[in-house]
């Protein structure tokens, strides 16, 4: 039985792919900042998941954590780096730069220090690697400043990642997802239901679900078999025109 590893599994996609995962026969270990929600899924999926409170931009602590994962849990076979976050939806003048470095901790530095301090085990169990990057990453927009830069860094990591790791037989993917729904749009706007309704409603967005079928598939994939990038939208998102300001 093989074992994943899934930051920020207390919502949204993190979520969804560890029910995802536990019914197809996987062991999970799910982490998050939030212990009632990661009991709430452990009493959920039952003896197949194991959570750790685990905040990834403490990297000490998150050391220590994966230190003292139970025996039946410590063999990682697939990272999901899901965890990360959005704050904001200013212009570069009106941001506050507290919210630009939470995004720089969390969507890069939590990430890669949870990747290099499981990368051992990984590369012993030939295993894999699913990064949550974002079509943001790719496509810029007003107001995704550095969140889009986070996400940019996350895909070229994942790409450097696997030329680092050519001959050791573990497979790296950079996923990137455009519209879906989940809390992301509630903690980026800080907890507004209105902000989050008007973006969502009647847009008929990709779904928690879609994104955990999504890494199911490629967890799951011949280990010969690797994706370096995948890019999905739902059909009624596409790409706008270039802007010009006339004076």
């Amino acid at each position: 039985m093989k074992t994943v590893l899934i930051t920020g599994a207390t919502a949204g996609f993190g979520r969804e792919t560890a029910r995802r995962f536990v019914a197809g026969g996987w062991k999970v270990v799910g982490t998050g900042r939030r212990a009632e929600r990661l009991e709430e899924l452990s009493d959920e999926l039952g003896a197949g998941f194991h959570g750790v409170v685990l905040d990834v931009t403490d990297v000490a602590a998150m050391r220590v954590a994966l230190g003292r994962l139970p025996a039946e849990f410590a063999g990682i076979d697939l990272l999901i780096n899901n965890a990360g976050l959005a704050l904001g939806i200013n212009p570069v003048p009106d941001v506050e730069v507290d919210d630009w470095f939470t995004m720089i901790d969390t969507n890069t530095k939590g990430l890669v220090a949870i990747t290099q301090a499981l990368l051992p085990t990984l590369i012993e169990r030939r295993g894999g690697i699913i990064n949550l990057s974002s079509v943001a990453g790719r496509w810029p927009y007003a107001g995704g400043n550095v969140y889009g830069a986070t996400k940019a860094f996350v895909k070229q990591f994942s790409l450097n990642l696997r030329a680092d790791l050519h001959g050791k037989g573990v497979r790296v993917t950079s996923l990137e997802p455009g519209m879906a729904t989940s809390e992301f749009t509630l903690v980026r706007t800080k907890g507004s239901a209105e902000a989050h309704d008007k973006l969502y409603s009647g847009a008929n967005p990709l779904t928690s679900e879609d994104l955990a079928e999504t890494m199911w598939w490629i967890g799951n994939l011949p280990p010969h078999v690797n994706v370096n990038s995948l890019e999905l939208m739902p059909v009624s998102q596409s790409f706008g025109g270039l802007k010009v300001h006339y004076d």
